[in-house]
């Protein structure tokens, strides 16, 4: 067998599995898992919200960069032969009038209540972590086995319709003389981010202390290194939030969907 091939097969098959592990009840962040496939965030409107969204996504790329979208009331997607949106998440939120209701590890009672949701897959930044790593730069919260810090800053999304939000970024430190190489990796995959939206000083986003994340947990920033900043799926979440969004289904941050697509598809 071609070598490539067999590689590209045994890909596939740890993310189904990881989904299959998901399915059947596993809750862990999702950072690390099945290494060079890529990951998304999801989001689920009812079709009355999806337009606003999709409008909302287009204006604000870095932040938000389409990479699927459902028919009214499907759960299914090309990026994933055979997977189930509603089962295949380690974690699910549920939000009503904005609020966070509640995290579910299965969110088919949740979309019974809306037959017409259409879910949007947003790329999203463990993908291009496959290049950091590659490269020898050391992902801190996969080292730590922890959720990536993620923090809602100052930066104002453009609006939409009936949406408008903050932009949420993540962050990894970076050893200093590594940044601009870290910077270079991930502007080369812009679907799923891309390029740092901003380097160090935090001050200037609105983040007062990288020790208190708003989603994820912290963590270390070691001597001679700098805090990186990149453009975050969780920020259609925010954009609830503001917008009192009556219905929506996301994952929880950290807990992404897995598809059969790799990492490298991305890649310009």
């Amino acid at each position: 067998m071609n070598p490539l091939k067999a590689a590209q097969d045994a890909a596939i098959a740890a993310a189904r599995e990881a989904r299959a592990r998901y399915r059947d009840g596993l809750l862990a962040p999702s950072a690390g898992v099945a290494p060079g496939m890529t990951q998304a965030n999801l989001i689920a409107l009812p079709r009355d919200w999806a337009y606003d969204f999709l409008l909302y996504a287009q204006r604000n790329p870095q932040a938000c960069p389409v990479l699927d979208v459902t028919d009214a009331g499907s759960y299914a997607t090309p990026l994933a032969e055979g997977a189930d949106l509603r089962t295949d998440l380690p974690l699910y939120r549920v939000w009503r009038d904005g609020v966070l209701a509640e995290e579910v590890a299965d969110g088919r009672a949740a979309w019974a209540e809306h037959a017409d949701l259409v879910t949007f897959l947003i790329g999203c930044s463990f993908t291009f972590e496959t290049g950091l790593l590659e490269a020898g730069i050391e992902i801190r919260h996969i080292t730590d086995g922890c959720n990536v810090p993620m923090y809602r800053t100052n930066r104002a999304c453009r609006p939409a319709g009936r949406l408008h939000g903050e932009m949420v970024v993540s962050m990894r430190p970076i050893p200093a003389e590594r940044v601009a190489e870290a910077a270079t990796i991930t502007a080369r995959y812009p679907a799923v981010h891309g390029a740092p939206v901003h380097i160090g000083e935090p001050a200037r986003l609105g983040i007062a202390d990288l020790a208190r994340p708003d989603f994820g947990d912290a963590v270390r920033v070691e001597p001679g290194e700098i805090p990186v900043f990149w453009g975050c799926g969780v920020t259609p979440q925010a954009a609830v939030m503001a917008s009192k969004v009556p219905f929506a289904i996301t994952h929880a941050p950290g807990h992404m969907f897995i598809t059969d697509v790799p990492d490298r598809t991305y890649h310009v």
